[in-house]
């Protein structure tokens, strides 16, 4: 079993859908990457920063998850991360009410020691800036290093971010981004051109439907799995994003087959993340819930074609 960096945002969100509305909450990229990644029993830790008004519960919850909290610096005279959030009524889009950087503004990440040879790095929707310095701080080559971006990066520190994408294995966007990236509407020729930049893996979310992964002139796509209730789509990108991580990081190997397996993993997880709010469904998902997810996944997906 390989260990596992998870680098990235540990928040408060505050949430509007049109199913109901939340205070502030638990949330963060990091947050449920790790929670989503803890399923695999991986030996995982956490890099964030936090502001004394963060709650020790929350600290926790993601302790009792067997994530290694020790890389999450506490600055007691700060606040925390806040974001908040409206979703339109197709879940699709929204609207970003309140950015509070607070003590991520200056955030410095210190991978804890014996975390530094990790095989699997997983950086988290960040200024690339502090991605970069993470690959820094490794002692040895990972394995594999998974990153995750988003528009807003492409359009205030687009240089950094051509930089930090060398450097990776697999990137994981959605479907705006890819185009946004490369400039290309179609996916497929966005994927080879994002795999010029660098990456050998590139794997496109699209939301309720599915993601593609893409690997040199080979695509493989994962549908997603029809839900009768979807009440939050926050926290799916990244739950996706953890499950990918989690499963590589538990089988040790990074083969484009394997990483079918992972994308559907990762799939798998995320359509719990977005039947609650928050971290709720996450945090109450049992492992029995996951295996009976995958199976109607397999059914969904595999059957013979008769060739006439």
């Amino acid at each position: 079993m390989s260990k596992l960096v998870i680098v990235g945002t540990v928040a408060f969100d505050a949430i509007e859908t049109p199913f109901g509305k939340t205070d502030k909450i638990l949330g963060g990229a990091a947050t449920y990457i790790g929670l989503s990644a803890s399923h695999f029993n991986v030996d995982a830790a956490a890099v964030s920063i936090v502001g004394g008004d963060f709650p020790q519960d929350y600290l926790d919850l993601l302790s009792d998850k067997n994530i290694d909290i020790s890389g999450i610096e506490i600055v007691k005279e700060g606040k925390t991360f806040f974001w908040s959030g409206k979703y339109h009524n197709d879940m699709n889009s929204r609207d970003t009410l309140v950015t509070e950087l607070n003590t991520l503004a200056d955030f410095n990440p210190l991978v804890p020691e014996n975390y530094k040879d990790s095989e699997i790095v997983m950086l988290g929707n960040l200024h690339p800036l502090v991605q970069s310095s993470v690959l820094d701080q490794m002692t040895t080559k990972p394995k594999l290093v998974i990153l995750d971006t988003m528009n807003f990066w492409m359009d205030c520190a687009l240089d950094d971010l051509l930089n930090v994408i060398k450097r990776i294995d697999v990137i994981t966007i959605n479907d705006e981004e890819a185009r946004q990236l490369t400039g290309e509407y179609s996916l497929v020729v966005a994927a080879r051109k994002i795999h010029e930049m660098g990456p050998k893996y590139v794997v496109i979310k699209k939301g309720e439907h599915g993601a593609l992964l893409f690997y040199n002139e080979h695509v493989f796509y994962a549908p997603a799995l029809p839900l009768e209730e979807v009440f939050d789509p926050t926290g799916a990108g990244d739950t996706f994003a953890g499950g990918f991580a989690g499963y590589i990081a538990k089988t040790g190997d990074v083969s484009f087959e394997n990483m079918k397996n992972a994308v559907i993993y990762g799939s798998t997880l995320a359509s719990f993340c977005v039947e609650k709010f928050g971290t709720e469904r996450m945090l109450n998902l049992t492992n029995n819930e996951v295996h009976k997810r995958l199976m109607q996944f397999k059914q969904l997906t595999q059957f013979e074609i008769e060739l006439t």
